[in-house]
């Protein structure tokens, strides 16, 4: 958790937990040679209460001869959760004042409690795996082991006193109700060391875990198309593997994409398998801050679009030679001419520069687009779509070029019959694209 010459920051809120380890990391920090300071931040949740803590804190910590950074955050103007609010606010006070770690007073009862809540609420093992020791942003938690009544006892012991946050009484909250209630009524009826077994079933859970993080890294890097900010996989793909490495995937394809596993638990990861599994034609599952969508073989992760259709519509005016980016996408379309004898192919892509009139326009595709491949027959791009297995999030997108607002080009389909160069053209204008689509 430490090493020699960290600078520490100890979360002390003044309950027992957090004051048993200020006193435990200051009588250490001489031998492993570490500079502590003393963080408080006060939430404003309890008025008075909330100021005693912050002024008992600083006292403390003057007292032991130490620095003390104590703020003021008002967590209810952030809204929704105050849980979460209150625990991103903390998070946000300890980066940013850039210690090497920062020691925060979690017990092994947080930890059962924990286990017990994520539990209930469907988590799999990843969430079973509870309140981690050392987590990659330094938070580090010395007391993760030691049971609340050894604490209090410790403390007690050396005549040290703590403040009572009343609040942790307040059973209208989910947590304080499994505290106070569900598990010593587990305890007294069922296991009276349900305590250690919890936690104990989170270190295997952890354990489990480290070894899935690397096999899944590396099935990851082999089956996800990563198209920021989406993630592409086949479901054909996910669907041959095993279950266990399939829910693994998927949990990982929705951290990448959120940037985090806030408030989606396993209903939320059967419901994509079952949505991966949903066979031919279309399908949509949102999970928290995200829109799943599956077509055909591909399934989408990606954060929810914002605005309409029309709101992604463009419309880009192109010159002969000459080329256009299209919005939204890694692509760029080019317009070149070439001599007769090497400009003409059959390709698709030439299109009769004598018959091109301005305005010469690259847009997107709108439902009920057609052009024709061959003479005589006229065909609706949607139609070309389902025939060539396109992902619907393809399509919005789709650039076409248009002259005197005629169809002449549209992507993979190649050029309008009508205007398709032949060996006889005596301008010929070729379309390139570059670009990366799902199935290159």
């Amino acid at each position: 958790m430490f090493a020699s010459g960290h600078r520490v920051g100890i979360a002390v809120s003044g309950g027992a937990d957090s004051v048993c380890l200020l006193h435990i990391l200051h009588e250490i920090a001489p031998r492993w040679d570490l500079s502590l300071t003393v963080l408080h931040l006060n939430h404003q949740l309890r008025g008075t209460e909330s100021e005693e803590d912050a002024a008992f804190v600083a006292g403390l910590a003057a007292a032991l001869g130490l620095p003390a950074i104590v703020e003021r955050v008002d967590v209810r103007a952030a809204g929704g959760n105050l849980e979460e609010a209150g625990r991103d606010a903390r998070r946000e006070f300890y980066r940013k004042h850039g210690f090497d770690r920062v020691a925060t007073g979690h017990t092994l009862n947080d930890q059962a409690e924990t286990v017990l809540y994520r539990l209930i609420r469907g988590s799999g093992t990843a969430g079973l795996s509870g309140v981690r020791p050392v987590i990659d942003e330094g938070l580090v938690r010395p007391l993760i082991e030691c049971e609340r009544t050894e604490v209090e006892a410790w403390l007690c012991e050396r005549g040290i006193v703590w403040r009572d946050d009343r609040t942790n009484c307040d059973v209208k909250f989910a947590r304080n109700r499994i505290r106070h209630e569900l598990l010593p009524y587990l305890v007294r009826e069922f296991n009276s060391s349900l305590p250690g077994t919890l936690a104990q079933m989170a270190v295997m859970a952890r354990d489990e875990e480290e070894y899935w993080q690397a096999e899944i890294a590396v099935a990851a890097s082999r089956l996800f198309v990563r198209r920021p900010p989406a993630v592409l996989v086949r479901t054909t793909d996910l669907l041959s593997l095993p279950t266990a490495v399939s829910r693994r995937l998927l949990r990982r394809a929705v951290e990448e994409t959120k940037g985090d596993l806030r408030s989606v638990d396993s209903s939320h990861i059967e419901a994509l398998l079952r949505l991966a599994a949903g066979g031919e034609g279309h399908g949509r599952v949102q999970v928290p801050g995200l829109d799943v969508f599956r077509s055909f073989e591909w399934l989408r992760i990606a954060p929810p679009r914002i605005g309409t259709r029309e709101d992604h519509d463009y419309v880009i005016p192109l010159t002969i030679p000459g080329s256009a980016a299209i919005p939204e996408a890694e692509s760029t379309v080019y317009l070149e001419v070439g001599p007769v004898e090497t400009g003409y192919t059959e390709d698709g892509s030439s299109l009769d520069g004598d018959l091109l009139a301005d305005p010469v326009e690259l847009r997107n595709w709108h439902p009920g687009d057609q052009i024709t491949r061959r003479a005589g027959s006229s065909e609706k791009i949607k139609a070309l779509f389902q025939e060539e297995r396109v992902p619907i999030w393809e399509r919005q997108g789709w650039p076409v070029i248009t002259s005197r607002g005629k169809i002449v080009w549209t992507r993979r389909f190649g050029v309008d019959a009508e205007f398709a160069a032949t060996a006889e053209s005596q301008a010929v204008v070729r379309v390139l694209e570059s670009a990366n689509f799902a199935d290159d």
